[in-house]
């Protein structure tokens, strides 16, 4: 499980920010890159599901390729990342804790200017039943 705070440099949260206002009224998607609970890069992938406007799915191919680099020595994929556009807030949707794994990497949300972290919380099954908040840190 990870700590309750995520290390994300301004850099990268302008970046998530300016991805998701490109995208107007469909959702970005990606992964992000890192060690531990700090994230060394945001990687955009394509958004494959079949409403962009009010869904997220990346593209299984990145995923499967940044799980073999990782393998490989390379960064490992610390969390994802997805928007919700305007005017829907950075908060989990009923349909993100639906289709949430339970493999404890935490999600970015992007939504009305924001950007909030959140980590999946299971149930006793290991079954997400709900997001906790968790903490940006700046670095």
């Amino acid at each position: 499980m990870w700590e309750m705070a995520v290390i994300l440099s301004s850099c990268i949260k302008v970046e998530l920010l300016d991805w998701a206002s490109k995208a107007g009224t469909e959702e970005v998607c990606g992964l992000l890159l890192g060690q531990g609970n700090f994230v060394e890069q945001a990687v955009l992938t394509q958004n494959v599901a079949e409403s962009r406007t009010r869904h997220f799915e990346i593209d299984p191919k990145a995923l499967l390729a940044a799980n073999k680099a990782s393998r490989s020595g390379g960064p490992q994929i610390v969390g994802y990342f997805h928007s919700h556009p305007d005017p829907v807030e950075p908060v989990p949707s009923d349909t993100d804790i639906a289709s949430a794994a339970n493999d404890g990497r935490f999600w970015l949300i992007i939504g009305c200017g924001e950007v909030k972290a959140w980590l999946p919380r299971p149930d006793g099954d290991g079954k997400i039943e709900a997001f906790e908040p968790v903490a940006i840190i700046e670095g």
